[in-house]
């Protein structure tokens, strides 16, 4: 499996709509900034087809540190859930050809 990084997509979609690296960069990067802003708000974030981002609180619970068997208190947190759209549930719903390599 490969790793896509920012750069890399802001590469191709420079190349793709003929814009200046750096425009696509600051866009790409507002857009970011906004859904983390967004989700730190607790609001949602549904686009169309490709999916939705809500938090979700996780319950302070009581865990077993493995090595020492000691318990330890875990505080509650909140994390991002992604539920995928339908565009997206679709392609990745295609059977995949393994490789030898895997």
């Amino acid at each position: 499996m490969a790793t896509v990084t920012k750069k890399e997509l802001i590469d191709r979609i420079a190349d793709q709509t003929q814009a200046k690296r750096v425009v696509v960069k600051r866009i790409i990067q507002s857009f970011l900034d906004e859904m983390v802003t967004e989700l730190s708000d607790d609001n949602r974030l549904e686009f169309r087809d490709f999916g939705v981002f809500e938090t979700r609180t996780r319950a302070a619970r009581v865990a077993q540190n493995p090595k020492t068997l000691e318990r330890v208190q875990v505080p509650a947190k909140r994390t991002v859930k992604f539920k995928m759209g339908r565009l997206m549930r679709e392609k990745l719903s295609t059977p995949v050809e393994m490789s030898e390599t895997e």
